[in-house]
């Protein structure tokens, strides 16, 4: 079993920058990808990004070119540098670990909040 914990979220202005940690316990993430994805309020959660265990990444185009994900597989933890906030990037904040065997994510963290404010 895997355990995710998300930290670093907080209030931040708009332009702005925080960067997210999610570090993983129980197991280690050895070829998991891990995802980051958000959830604001009334709105279904959406994908931010994902890294491959080598490092390959891809963003969803409203983050693209603001939102870095990295990821330091000794200390088992994920990254997610977010720059230039906007106020619609408010939201709570998940990373999750996809093992390359499955379709979908299999192990979520709780979430951290990120709010942006004008």
């Amino acid at each position: 079993q895997v355990q995710l914990v998300e930290s670093g979220g907080g209030l931040v202005q708009a332009g702005g920058s925080l960067r997210l940690s999610c570090v993983a316990s129980g197991r280690t993430l050895s070829n998991y990808a891990m995802g980051w994805f958000r959830r604001a309020p009334g709105k279904e959660r959406e994908f931010v990004g994902r890294i491959t265990w080598g490092g390959n990444t891809d963003y969803a185009g409203s983050v693209k070119g603001r939102f870095t994900i990295s990821r330091d597989n000794a200390k088992n933890t994920v990254y997610l540098q977010m720059n230039s906030l906007k106020l619609e990037d408010s939201a709570i904040y998940y990373c999750a670990a996809l093992h390359p065997t499955s379709s979908n994510y299999n192990y979520w963290g709780q979430g951290t909040q990120v709010t942006v404010s004008s």
